[in-house]
């Protein structure tokens, strides 16, 4: 029987979930994810949780957030002035925007709290911070 080792490129299906049971991601209706193991394409935590598994074989991997998308950094939460934003822009809770940086790169950020004279907003990973939950189903080995 051939095990999924480092270096190989393997084919999954997954569905991902938080602590609650919140579903945020799955490749059930989609083609299985392609990638190599150790290529450090995904969190460490995934790749990690697929070492050893045989095809076909499905298990649920618990990954702490050291391992996914990092702790939460609350120097990347940052409250505004509603004056300073876009006047096109009414943002509400879970809005996603960009924020332009001094060098002219963007970054991707959300709005998590809004009142009449400032909006927070948080470039953090919408997953760092949380333990998460992967069902993995290994398809293939390349």
């Amino acid at each position: 029987m051939n095990f999924a080792k480092g270096g190989d490129t393997i084919k999954v299906h997954y569905t991902g979930r938080l602590t609650d049971g919140t579903i945020f991601d799955s490749s059930k209706k989609r083609n299985p994810l392609e990638f190599r193991i150790g290529s450090g394409s995904l969190i460490p935590g995934f790749e990690n949780g697929i070492i050893g598994m045989a095809v076909g074989d499905t298990k649920t991997v618990t990954i702490p957030d050291n391992e996914g998308y990092g702790p939460k950094n609350e120097d990347l939460v940052v409250q505004v002035k509603r004056e300073n934003l876009p006047d096109d822009i009414a943002p509400e809770i879970g809005q996603m925007l960009q924020m332009s940086q001094p060098d002219g790169h963007f970054l991707n950020v959300m709005v998590t709290e809004v009142d009449a004279l400032s909006v927070t907003l948080d470039a953090n990973h919408p997953l760092a911070g949380k333990t998460l939950l992967f069902e993995i189903e290994l398809i293939e080995i390349l």
